[in-house]
């Protein structure tokens, strides 16, 4: 093979002399003669974040080796390290360290390099406190700090996102969140400096992937871009990030921000991290988008973080004009708290309020439903297809508002497990018909296996497809669904023709006023004669030819991509 310049490291070696030179320029200019590095040795130790190394090889080793991304980059173990319900520990506790595939596990680790390091920066492994030295206890260690106190507060942050998350989730994306929220309060335009910076770094790790790449036009399957967002997680963990800097921040006694920068930075995050994109699911693949609604929240969510961080410790009853406004005098305790006070009461009971439903939905399990008896049954999980049944991932609970409601349908391929309280539509329809063949991985700590859902069907002319889904385990098929029959619209010498689905195959209808003539399908390149109708397999076109000569297609061999 001759090399080319697609072959040849040519284009990653110019990425790495570009930046090398680059860097090289802002040093000659700056003349920093080591001031960079004391600044970072003032709060890290060797000057190297190495709570946030320590947290990103967490969520890597996760993904490597308990979800079986060491042998399957591409195809890790997903769904029995989801969080479904507390009476599945496994899931709840390796949810937040775990991800979907390569692209959601590098997304989380470049939010976590760009916004962490902030966040430890503010924390610092030195003590700031007057009086402590570094070596005087264990919590003022630096390598305690440093090497175990920031993981595990990493650790404590990223179960209580699973705990109070709502519905099935997985990811590192709640804790990323956290690490921002954080952030914003000490480093409100840092933050979104980070936040571009962290697109550099998305580039450059593409770059060095796929240094070129051949795109051309074709179908694929997507759903709605907002539909794959955990909002109510990304939300709760930012909020328990602004939580416990301004706890810290109080405490330590920091000086804050501008208020014009906060409002600035909360507001600009908010909306490129779409914090605003509020959605709910109608089933069967259909989603709503509350566009203005969202926006408006995030505005609010910017004000109520600004309030917080900004307010002062003047009494709450009466608030100066330079607030928010004046309030008349208050009854009880409630008017004695200060103004500071009142809104971290607030932040803490909108963050509540993000937590309960989660916890309401978590508590529950999943209730028995009637899954078609044909399955397939890998150890504790059952796998099926069923069409237009309810949705019990979602219906845990029946709930109903602003015309909304959890009792929704769902079509696709199905997977149980009542040890695990799992009830998941793993594969939608419409994916299985657009793609055919759908892998869909089971397992648990230290096994997987793959099960293997195939759709093969007819176009019926003029009335849909007849379908037939099939479920494979080990080279083994298990036929679990046949569609209705479909109806050709030709009609030949006043005959309509039909074609049914059933386990073995597909067959042929023919109806006429007194009697129904049926017959298989011939198979490619063959021919079968009902009520005087020959039916010919033209290489996955059925062509139907009547007694006087007359020709027409009455169906077409699905093809998928």
């Amino acid at each position: 093979m001759v090399p080319t310049l697609e072959t040849l490291p040519v284009q990653q070696a110019a990425v790495v002399v570009a930046l090398a030179l680059s860097a090289g320029v802002v040093w000659w200019l700056d003349r920093p003669t080591g001031r960079w590095g004391r600044q970072l040795r003032s709060r890290f130790v060797a000057g190297v974040p190495w709570g946030t190394v320590v947290s990103s090889g967490l969520v890597l080793a996760v993904y490597l080796f308990v979800q079986g991304g060491l042998d399957h980059w591409y195809a890790p173990t997903v769904i029995p390290f989801t969080a479904w319900s507390y009476t599945y520990l496994l899931g709840m506790v390796t949810a937040p360290f775990s991800h979907s595939g390569p692209g959601h596990l590098v997304g989380n680790l470049v939010g976590t390099l760009t916004f962490a390091p902030l966040v430890e920066y503010a924390w610092g492994h030195f003590p700031r406190e007057r009086g402590e030295s570094s070596f005087s206890s264990w919590r003022t260690n630096p390598y305690v700090r440093a090497f175990v106190l920031f993981p595990v507060a990493v650790v404590l942050v990223g179960l209580a996102t699973s705990f109070f998350g709502l519905g099935p989730v997985v990811g590192f994306s709640g804790v990323v969140f956290a690490f921002a929220g954080f952030a914003l309060v000490y480093y409100p335009l840092g933050t979104v400096l980070a936040l571009v910076a962290g697109e550099v770094l998305r580039l450059t790790y593409g770059a060095f992937l796929r240094p070129v790449s051949r795109v051309s036009s074709q179908e694929v399957f997507s759903t709605p871009w907002f539909a794959d967002i955990a909002l109510q997680g990304h939300a709760l963990g930012f909020l328990l990030g602004v939580v416990v800097a301004l706890w810290l921040s109080e405490r330590r006694r920091d000086d804050h921000p501008s208020a014009l920068r906060l409002w600035t930075g909360v507001l600009l995050f908010s909306v490129s991290q779409s914090l605003w994109a509020v959605y709910w699911f109608r089933g069967n693949g259909e989603f709503v988008l509350y566009r203005a609604g969202g926006l408006a929240l995030v505005v609010l969510l910017a004000t109520l973080v600004t309030l917080a961080v900004r307010a002062d410790d003047g009494p709450f009853a009466r608030w100066d004009a330079a607030g928010v406004g004046r309030a008349t005098s208050l009854r009880g305790s409630f008017s004695r708290l200060s103004r500071r006070q009142v809104t971290f009461v607030a932040l803490i009971l909108v963050t509540a309020s993000l937590a309960g439903p989660g916890a309401g939905v978590n508590l529950l399990t999943v209730a028995d439903d009637d899954l078609s008896e044909q399955r397939v049954t890998v150890r504790d999980y059952d796998v099926t297809y069923a069409e237009n049944v309810q949705n019990r991932m979602v219906a845990v609970a029946d709930v109903e508002a602003f015309g909304e409601t959890t009792t929704v349908n769902t079509s696709g391929v199905i997977v149980r497990s009542a040890d695990r309280d799992i009830w998941i539509t793993a594969v939608p329809k419409s994916r299985l018909a657009f793609d055919g063949t759908v892998p869909v991985r089971v397992g648990g700590l230290g096994w997987r296996e793959t099960v293997v859902a195939t759709r093969e069907g007819w176009e019926v002319v003029g009335n849909g497809s007849v379908y037939r889904v099939s479920l494979g385990v080990d080279g083994e098929q298990t036929p679990v669904f046949a569609s209705e029959s479909r109806r050709a619209e030709p009609m030949l010498a006043g005959r309509n023709v039909s074609l049914a689905a059933d386990d073995d195959g597909y067959t042929l209808l023919v109806e006429s006023a007194n009697e129904t003539a049926r017959g298989r399908l011939p198979a490619t390149n063959e021919s079968v004669t009902l009520a005087n109708v020959e039916f010919t397999n033209e290489g996955g076109k059925v062509m139907a030819r009547t007694e006087t000569g007359t020709t027409v297609r009455v169906a077409t061999k699905e093809t998928y991509n």
